[in-house]
């Protein structure tokens, strides 16, 4: 005996409802829905495509009757939850819903998928609705699994499941949209670029510019092939399609071809006189040839329309690059249309504090502070203009005012700085105390903040001291550990850092950090080569690409006079990672090796970069190479 299905519809997001039938959808042409629903929102009033897909992805959630084919009777409806408040809901139409026959085999199947959604057991509702999609052959169910996968943000199953819509009904819009989507945000662009266009044929808006996802990493000959197909639709039907046009000129933007974008921008203003991007596109290459009216046609569109707010933003952002006293003008137009904004306001900050009006910046950052808007930045910023100023004591106060978050480490750094700079270390560890004792999650923290500090002031015994207080505290830190082992280290204290080391090593003895840090100390600092060497190859086959591994591991093979291998990993450690240490030990081989012009080649270089580096330049005088040298090619 056959069996129909009919449906209803059931709250399955708390943002938005659609009732879509898995099964309750006729046979129709292909492009036209049979019964088509139509969506409204709580009020009643019908939504349109755009606005249904600018509320982001609806679930379609079949509730199930079952009924006999021969006795025509439907069963009683089963109970449903109670729409929640405010919920999009969807309002079947006076024509009556249609039924058709479904195989037998299918109905269980569909009934648990159903009950599963009920469950919120999404993972078997996809499951089951993906299965009977590619068993049924029918659009609808193919479109509903597609919006279950969609709102549960699986891609991979909406591919599935959209691709086999897509093949079902290769006319339908939406299905066509949304295979294209994921085409594009996986690359291949080419492919979307026809789903695209029907789309645009069917007078919706395309997403053309995701045909810009990759393209500029695209090779030459791939670039070539999308941007003919995309000229072909232009010539063909396409051509009146701002979105299109626009995209063509992205492109030719994106694979470095200014004369093509000039000549691709025609259309578009012909079409839209004031189109947003194409007049910042414009204004930007005019600004790299240095046109003496780059934003003519800017001008033109506000004064047109002085209320384009978004193109104002851009035209004031574009302006700060190059006259920042007409991009403050501009800035100042923005926020008295907008006076609640405060990143308008903190921009005018910036922009006067660049200008060296602290008085103006310092009164717009108060402003924001009334919004109660990016407090933490706006003390962050008013504590470097009054540290700029000179005035210690305000500065600190300002910063003292950042809460938690990411601009709490800056303004602590801040802080400190100026405490140690006035000779205040009482005061700054008072204020480090006060401050893990206000942010006890961030303890830990604090106390390695802290040591950094005293450690780049110089001041390695303060910094030890409070490296003794936190180890007491956190005897499991390994992070507070290694960062005494490296202050040992540089004051000298070799065994300390050793048993720091070994400590950590214990408790995990795969630590490639500490392995290497260990055996780089051993090969710098003592005479226990070989030693050093099993540790640094122990860390080497943990992580074989990090630099300062392959550093330690040629600094330990040239200590063993192995010069070969030695040149071979700080080659490597310096294409890597050319820094001025790494540059001094692989000078060092190559001088001694014999090879002084390409050693004089790496510490030139180097010492171009950072002419006061302290390890360079104790290599160059214990090798005896004078500066005057080097600064002759």
């Amino acid at each position: 005996m056959g069996f129909v299905v009919s449906v209803c519809h059931y709250p399955g997001s708390p943002n938005a409802v659609v009732s879509m039938s898995c099964i309750d959808q006729a046979r129709a042409p292909r492009g036209h829905s049979a019964a088509p629903m139509v969506l409204a929102d709580a009020s009643g009033s019908p939504m349109n495509t755009a606005q249904r897909r600018g509320r982001g992805p609806a679930v379609a959630v079949a509730c199930l009757f079952v009924t006999s084919l021969v006795g025509c009777a439907t069963s009683p409806q089963i109970a449903e939850a109670p729409e929640p408040e405010g919920a999009y809901v969807a309002v079947v139409p006076e024509a009556p819903v249609l039924e058709r026959p479904i195989p037998e085999a299918s109905v269980y199947p569909l009934l648990l998928a159903e009950f599963a959604l009920r469950r919120r057991d999404f993972d078997t509702a996809l499951k089951t609705y993906l299965e009977q999609a590619e068993i049924l052959r029918d659009p609808a169910v193919s479109a509903h699994a597609t919006h279950l996968a969609q709102y549960l943000q699986r891609e991979r199953e909406a591919f599935r499941a959209v691709r086999l819509w897509v093949e079902l009904e290769p006319d339908n819009v939406e299905a066509s949209e949304t295979l294209g989507r994921i085409l594009a945000r996986r690359g291949r662009t080419r492919e979307a670029l026809p789903l695209f266009a029907l789309v645009a044929r069917a007078e919706e808006a395309a997403p053309f510019p995701l045909l810009l996802n990759g393209y500029k990493n695209l090779p030459p000959g791939e670039q070539a092939a999308l941007d003919y197909a995309v000229q072909t639709l232009v010539n063909d039907d396409l051509g009146d399609n701002v979105s299109l046009l626009l995209t063509h000129a992205l492109m030719a933007e994106d694979a470095g071809k200014p004369e093509k974008v000039r000549e691709r921008l025609v259309p578009v203003f012909a079409l839209e006189p004031y189109q947003q991007q194409a007049l910042v596109l414009e204004a930007k290459l005019r600004l790299a040839d240095e046109h003496p009216e780059p934003f003519e046609r800017i001008k033109e569109a506000l004064k047109e329309d002085g209320n384009r707010n978004q193109l104002r933003l851009q035209y004031a952002r574009l302006l700060a690059t190059r006259d920042m006293p007409a991009a403050r003008e501009q800035f100042e137009i923005l926020s008295a249309a907008s006076p609640h904004d405060s990143n308008l306001l903190f921009s005018l900050a910036l922009l006067n504090h660049e200008l060296e009006d602290n008085v103006a910046a310092k009164a717009y950052l108060r402003q924001v502070l009334q919004l109660g808007q990016r407090d933490d930045e706006a003390y962050l910023f008013l504590g470097q203009i009054s540290a700029a100023e000179g005035d210690r004591d305000e500065a600190i106060q300002f910063y003292q005012q950042v809460g938690d978050g990411e601009d709490l480490l800056r303004a602590t750094l801040n802080i400190a700085r100026l405490q140690l700079d006035a000779g205040r270390e009482a005061e700054l560890l008072s204020y480090m105390n006060r401050l893990r004792e206000s942010y006890p999650e961030r303890r830990e923290q604090l106390f390695a903040l802290e040591a950094n500090i005293y450690s780049d002031a110089e001041k390695d015994d303060l910094g030890i001291e409070v490296l003794d207080r936190a180890i007491g505290e956190y005897p499991e830190s390994d992070n507070l550990r290694y960062a005494r082992s490296v202050l040992f280290e540089r004051n000298g204290d070799i065994d300390a850092a050793e048993s720091d080391l070994r400590t950590i090593l214990e408790r995990d003895p795969e630590n490639a950090t500490a392995l290497n840090a260990l055996g780089y100390t051993l090969a710098n600092r003592t005479e226990r080569y070989d030693e050093a060497l099993q540790l640094i190859e122990a860390a080497l086959r943990l992580s074989p690409d990090e630099p300062a591994i392959l550093d330690s591991m040629g600094w330990v093979l040239y200590h063993l006079g192995d010069y070969e291998r030695a040149v071979s990993y700080l080659t490597q450690a310096f294409a890597r990672f050319p820094d001025p240490e790494v540059a001094a030990h692989l000078g060092e081989v190559l001088w001694v090796s014999g090879d002084t012009t390409a050693a004089m080649k790496v510490w030139r270089g180097a010492l171009s970069r950072e002419p006061e580096h302290v390890v360079l330049n104790e290599t160059l005088d214990r090798l005896g190479v004078s500066l005057q040298a080097l600064s002759t090619p």
